[in-house]
């Protein structure tokens, strides 16, 4: 079981959610209803409950079973819900052909950069489309812990290999590559949506394995207490297996 259910993801998706949370309610009045953007929503956890929460949301996604499946989980939602989201097949890097510029209050892109070669006219993109004011929320693979998964396995020859090139093997055993938060740093600058706040997210737990069912109860919630501090303190944040950036656009 290596779906929402597993370990990983589930630290990742309640991580980001409390992350995203948090920069919603430090720029936005409590109660208003934000336009946000989800650029390659996958299973669309964190867009749902976005809706769920009130905001008018769009999801964009180029794979045709995300869509789908993200489809029939609307399906089944309150009517409510259902009129403040859709779904649109599409991808990340052609945001101009879909949307005007400022359309958006808050653009999230989670788990997408590692597929892209080349991520600087895409985040160009995702900032046309934000208003003044609104926040980009990036979720990248840490470049700068690359070896750290294949280094607390023993697998050296990976580790080593690790502190040279930002590409890796993930665990679906596609080629895709890695961002170093310096790098992002001077791109969201650049773009007009300088970095705001970032954080580590998966500092313990990034070495279970795909099967592996999170633990119940108070000891879920200790595991999450523990990676949430961690994922704002230095130096444990920096050699976090992904990182959340957050730019606010000038």
């Amino acid at each position: 079981m290596s779906g929402l259910g597993g370990l990983r993801n589930t630290v990742r998706q309640e991580l980001v959610a409390r992350q995203v949370d948090e920069q919603i309610a430090a720029r936005f009045p409590v109660g208003r209803r934000l336009r946000i953007l989800d650029v390659g929503l996958g299973q669309g956890t964190q867009a749902l409950r976005l809706a769920r929460a009130g905001h008018e949301v769009t999801g964009l996604e180029s794979d045709p079973l995300m869509v789908a499946t993200v489809r029939e989980a609307l399906a089944a939602e309150p009517e409510g819900i259902r009129e403040r989201m859709r779904v649109i097949e599409g991808d990340g890097r052609d945001t101009g052909v879909h949307f005007v510029p400022g359309s958006f209050d808050v653009v999230l892109c989670h788990g997408v950069l590692m597929y892209v070669p080349e991520p600087d006219p895409m985040l160009a993109g995702l900032a046309r489309v934000l208003a003044p004011g609104g926040l980009l929320s990036l979720l990248v693979r840490n470049a700068d812990a690359l070896a750290m998964r294949p280094g607390l396995s023993g697998d050296w020859q990976a580790a080593l290999a690790s502190f040279d090139s930002p590409a890796y093997t993930n665990r679906i055993g596609l080629e895709v590559r890695a961002d170093r938060r310096e790098t992002l740093t001077a791109t969201l600058a650049g773009i007009g949506a300088p970095l705001h706040a970032w954080y580590g997210v998966r500092v313990f737990t990034d070495q279970a394995a795909d099967g592996q069912l999170p633990p119940q109860g108070p000891e879920l919630d200790r595991l999450l207490a523990a990676e949430e501090r961690a994922g704002r303190t230095d130096p444990y944040r920096a050699v976090a297996a992904l990182l959340h950036l957050c730019g606010v656009r000038g």
